[in-house]
C-alpha cells in the first residue's frame, strides 16, 4: 500500500511528531474486514431480530402444554358422552351440552397450535424473502485512478470551468 505522500508527491512528514501512529502495523490483517461497508438497514435489522429473540423461547413447551390440554378434553369428552349415554335423559342433555363444551376446548387448543405454527412459517417466509432482497440490493460499482496530484488538480480546475457555464442557464 502507497502511503499518501507518495501517491501525491508531497514531502514525508514525521508521524511521530504529529502524534499519529502508523495503523498498519497495528493491523494485522484485517484491513479487508475493516474497510467492508456496513449498512445502517443491516444493523437496524438485525438489532431488531435480536430484541425479539428473547420473546420467541419456549415455544416447545407451548405446543406441549396445548397438546395436553387438548387431550385431557378429549378424554373428558368421551367420559361425558359415556355417562350421558347412561343416565336419565333428563339429566343427558346437560352432560352432552358440557361435553360438546369440553371438545369445543380441545378444538381450540389444536388451533391455536396450528395458529402459531403458521405465523412462525410466515415470520420464516418472510425473513427469507428480506434476506433474498437485502442480497439483491444494487450496489454501484466503482472506478479509479492513478493520478498525480498536478492531475488531480487539472481535473478538479477543468470541471469547475465547465460547470459555471451550465449554472448560468
Amino acid at each position: 500500500m502507497k502511503k499518501l505522500e507518495e501517491l501525491f508527491d508531497l514531502p514525508e512528514r514525521d508521524l511521530a511528531q504529529d502524534g499519529i501512529v502508523d495503523s498498519d502495523a497495528d493491523e494485522s490483517g484485517n484491513d479487508i474486514a475493516n474497510n467492508l461497508p456496513v449498512l445502517p438497514e443491516t444493523l437496524a435489522a438485525l438489532d431488531k431480530i435480536e430484541q425479539a429473540l428473547p420473546a420467541v423461547r419456549g415455544l416447545e413447551a407451548s405446543d406441549n402444554e396445548m397438546d395436553a390440554l387438548a387431550s385431557k378434553a378429549e378424554e373428558s369428552f368421551e367420559d361425558l358422552m359415556n355417562l350421558g349415554m347412561q343416565v336419565d335423559s333428563r339429566y343427558a342433555s346437560e352432560i352432552f351440552s358440557v361435553a360438546s363444551t369440553l371438545l369445543g376446548h380441545a378444538i381450540t387448543a389444536k388451533t391455536a397450535k396450528m395458529n402459531k405454527k403458521l405465523k412462525m412459517i410466515q415470520l420464516q417466509l418472510q425473513k427469507a424473502k428480506l434476506d433474498q432482497t437485502a442480497d439483491e440490493s444494487p450496489m454501484t460499482p466503482g472506478t479509479g485512478m492513478v493520478l498525480d496530484r498536478n492531475e488531480l488538480l487539472s481535473r478538479l480546475v477543468q470541471r469547475e470551468t465547465t460547470k459555471k457555464p451550465d449554472s448560468a442557464k
